[in-house]
């Protein structure tokens, strides 16, 4: 399971690259080059010596998409995961989650954005104060 839930937290002094390689040593399922592999596909040089507190919120919140699926998991949990990202970098993390949907994974994803849900979803669940209200 890969999950990101609202702004992602990381090790402020580490760059991006390392932080990933500290997470996935934890399970060691995937190496320096899938890391690698991953950080370009969200847009991140995994080569970037800067250190996540010098990063700004989109490439913090692409870091965060990295970590959730760098392992390839089955089921990704989505909390707004478009947060600080600019249009472009909205529309590169579509094309992202659209292709891993295309491979079978499933994706729960919470947006308020409903371009987001139109794009993204194919079962709809509308929530107001913890309660599903309606289904599509």
């Amino acid at each position: 399971m890969g999950i990101i839930i609202e702004t992602p937290g990381f090790i402020p002094y580490y760059s991006g690259y390392k932080n990933l390689k500290l997470l996935a040593d934890l399970n060691k399922k995937i190496g320096a080059g899938k890391i690698r592999k991953t950080m370009e596909l969200v847009g991140l040089e995994p080569d970037l010596k800067r250190h996540v507190r010098k990063y700004s919120l989109g490439m913090r919140q692409r870091l965060g998409i990295a970590q959730a699926i760098m392992e390839e998991p089955d089921l990704l949990i989505l909390d707004e995961p478009f947060n600080g990202l600019d249009e472009e970098g909205v529309n590169e993390m579509r094309r992202v989650f659209l292709k891993l949907k295309e491979e079978g994974k499933n994706i729960i994803l919470a947006s308020h954005n409903k371009e987001d849900i139109e794009v993204l979803c194919d079962t709809v669940h509308q929530m107001k104060k913890g309660e599903i209200v309606s289904s599509a």
